[in-house]
């Protein structure tokens, strides 16, 4: 035997502990790969895009939405239609354990009437109608620079919002989208009962 390439039973062992290190490791890959995609799937094409936060505009992705019923509505903070905000955040008190969440995206595409920056928006949500519904940074919800989002409602729908406060229920397969205009408030009873019926469909 050629004493350069023998390999004791020491050195045997030493390695193995390596190796089996390293196939754990790629194994936990694989799996969170597998889970990733899983995830992905499952998302679907509308809710799988990141935006940022109104707080403090780190990304979100909207993936951690997917199954529940979701209320896109683009909001303002000096408009006639403000004051739905407290109906907003009545709505995602009500049914957020039964699977609903509201979403906020502030907008100054209308009447320049949300002029101010995230922050002086997120303090007046928070410290004028105690909003805890999950807000997004200002965002552009019409014409060509309409943030992708808002333009693929837009485009499921066939409407686009023509006014602050402009709703879009997604179902829980993330496909099934409504449109609800500015005047139909909240506590509305067509609006509730597009969401109850949503509330209803088995999780996909």
């Amino acid at each position: 035997m050629d004493n350069q390439t023998a390999q004791t039973p020491t050195q045997g062992a030493r390695r193995a502990p390596g190796l089996g290190r390293m196939l754990a490791g790629l194994a936990l890959a694989v799996a969170a790969a597998t889970t990733s995609t899983a995830a992905q799937a499952a998302c679907g094409a509308l809710l799988d895009r990141t935006l940022p936060r109104l707080q403090d505009e780190k990304p979100q992705n909207l993936c951690q939405y997917a199954g529940k019923v979701v209320v896109v509505v683009n909001t303002a903070s000096f408009c006639g239609f403000t004051p739905q905000y407290k109906g907003l955040e009545a709505l995602h008190a009500k049914y957020q354990s039964r699977g609903l969440v509201v979403l906020g995206f502030p907008s100054n595409d209308f009447g320049s009437q949300e002029p101010g920056s995230n922050k002086e928006i997120a303090d007046f949500c928070e410290n004028t109608y105690g909003v805890k519904f999950p807000m997004f940074a200002k965002t552009r919800v019409k014409g060509a620079q309409a943030d992708p989002l808002f333009a693929e409602l837009a485009r499921r729908t066939g409407k686009t919002p023509s006014w602050n406060f402009h709703k879009y229920l997604i179902g829980r397969d993330g496909e099934a989208v409504s449109s609800h205009s500015s005047l139909v408030g909240p506590d509305s009873s067509s609006f509730i009962q597009d969401i109850e019926k949503q509330l209803g469909v088995a999780k996909p």
